[in-house]
């Protein structure tokens, strides 16, 4: 498998491909020109394709932010995959979520310009509530394969939240604090969800 973390919400690292360049064109003009104001064919002749071109590729103006979503996702669920079984619930996730985060310094700045974007641009953040339930679910269905629950269940979807709210809370400072440390703000939340979530595992994962 290719390097995990990508250039979605939680993942840093860009990817090569035809679609990971055509939302790296688009990010570059909703930041010099705003995200309303760029139309989808000002991203289509800046790539230099065809309007019905780039919607082979993204389906919308915000699902281009976002980069290749799918592949993020499949990038998790490999990070849990491989670690399950090698420490506690918790030690899991926080590896999990800190590994798939992990951003190159040449890629930084760029990654930085993306997560402002989805994190304070109105129309995006709406559509981010849509990305985060599939991101959350990945973390349900690992937690819900541990504790012995269905992932639709109170405690999995809890600690998915935690989770999100973990990343979400380390961007938030990043984004503030241009010379903060995101793994390290990573790690720092990490260690707050291995205490809610090894509590969970300890008491067998029941459902209250």
């Amino acid at each position: 498998m290719p390097p995990r973390g990508r250039s979605g919400p939680l993942g840093g690292r860009p990817s090569a491909t035809t679609r990971g360049h055509l939302s790296g064109v688009a990010i570059d003009l909703f930041i010099e020109n705003g995200f309303d104001e760029t139309s989808v064919d000002d991203i289509a002749a800046a790539a230099g394709i065809a309007r019905r071109t780039l919607f082979r590729y993204y389906p919308s103006k915000n699902s281009l932010a976002w980069g290749e979503f799918d592949d993020h996702l499949e990038g998790l669920r490999g990070l849990l995959d491989e670690a399950a079984g090698t420490g506690t619930l918790g030690t899991e996730l926080r590896d999990a979520i800190v590994a798939f985060n992990q951003v190159p310094e040449s890629e930084r700045e760029h990654h930085r310009r993306r997560m402002h974007l989805l994190l304070t641009v109105p129309a995006l953040q709406a559509h981010s509530m849509i990305m985060y339930a599939d991101w959350r679910q990945v973390i349900a269905e690992h937690a819900a394969r541990r504790l012995g629950l269905a992932p639709g269940d109170h405690t999995p979807q809890t600690i998915a939240w935690m989770a999100l709210g973990v990343a979400l809370a380390a961007y938030d400072q990043w984004l503030q604090r241009p010379d903060a440390d995101l793994e390290a703000l990573l790690r720092t939340g990490g260690e707050l969800l291995i205490v809610a979530a090894d509590s969970s595992a300890g008491t067998g994962g029941a459902e209250r």
